[in-house]
């Protein structure tokens, strides 16, 4: 005959079946906020006390805030956005092996500022997207569960950025020492025209490249180099290539329009007029905000078709 408690006896609590833990660590919301807005605040006392003193111990600070902030801020946005499930130490991964690699990119971009022409562009670009692509592979060899198109356009963007931080301290630490110290506007304006623009070049490029590389990626892992991998990639190059020559193309069109035979040293003082050097920037920005454009347009249609990313066994 089957017993039952006395009337008024408390029931004993059933324990509830413990929750594994989660594979990847949690980051609350609005980190990617926080981040922006503590970073410009740090970056704007460090280039006002640069500004106002001249000081120099000041700049390695500055410089390393300005390569880095935008990428990273950009970074965690695009994890708490559509990465959370691909785990901290994936996007973490990529970012870092990018920026292994745009340490010594860095070295690489400096010698195509000796020789503009549209061949050392180009080849430039080749170079950096192939080995952009290398690494997001190299660095996902050994999870061949992370496939689909929104994987890859969220690490191909955090192995983009990785690589574009350490390029643009490259460059502020050259106009650095150009100036010596004495004139610190011209670190500033190159922190500002790098770093701001970083998640529409190199972020946005390898973006488009792992997307349609992870999507045709095979179940067990291997990467498969078909057409529309090599399309994406000639595309990305293209862009890259534009990008980069998006000055020289302004100063040929405004000494088309004007008539003007610059020389090898364009818009120098007494050789050009101030209507010259307006058109030249409404061409160079104009041409940098097309090949944004083209490259969000891409990442978008990317984004549409693609499906969400699998990490399954």
């Amino acid at each position: 005959m089957t017993q039952f408690p006395p009337p008024g006896t408390p029931r004993a609590r059933i324990p509830h079946p413990q929750q594994p833990p989660p594979p990847y660590p949690r980051i609350g919301p609005g980190l990617w906020r926080r981040g922006l807005y503590g970073g410009l605040a740090a970056w704007a006392l460090t280039a006002g006390a640069v500004y106002a003193t001249r000081s120099t111990a000041p700049l390695p600070a500055l410089i390393l805030l300005g390569g880095f902030l935008v990428p990273v801020v950009f970074v965690l946005w695009a994890y708490e956005r559509h990465g959370r499930d691909l785990g901290v130490s994936a996007v973490l991964g990529c970012f870092l092996a990018g920026g292994t690699l745009g340490a010594a990119g860095a070295v690489l971009a400096e010698a195509h500022l000796l020789r503009p022409r549209l061949g050392m562009f180009l080849w430039l670009a080749l170079l950096e997207e192939a080995a952009k692509l290398g690494v997001l592979m190299f660095t996902l060899r050994r999870q061949p569960g992370i496939r689909g198109v929104r994987a890859g356009l969220v690490l191909g963007a955090a192995v983009g950025l990785g690589f574009a931080a350490p390029e643009s301290i490259g460059y502020a630490f050259d106009a650095a020492l150009t100036t010596a110290g004495d004139d610190p506007r011209t670190l500033l304006e190159t922190e500002l025209l790098r770093g701001v623009p970083a998640p529409l070049g190199h972020g946005l490029w390898t973006a488009i490249a792992g997307g349609a590389l992870l999507s045709l990626r095979r179940p067990d892992g291997r990467f498969r180099y078909a057409p529309p991998v090599i399309a994406a990639c000639m595309g990305v190059c293209l862009l890259h290539t534009l990008w980069d020559s998006t000055h020289g193309i302004a100063v040929r069109l405004v000494a088309r329009l004007t008539g003007t035979d610059f020389g090898p040293q364009p818009f120098a003082p007494g050789r050009s007029g101030a209507a010259q050097e307006h058109l030249f920037t409404l061409f160079s920005l104009g041409g940098l905000a097309l090949v944004a454009l083209a490259g969000i347009g891409w990442v978008r249609s990317l984004a549409r078709r693609g499906t969400p990313w699998r990490n399954t066994p």
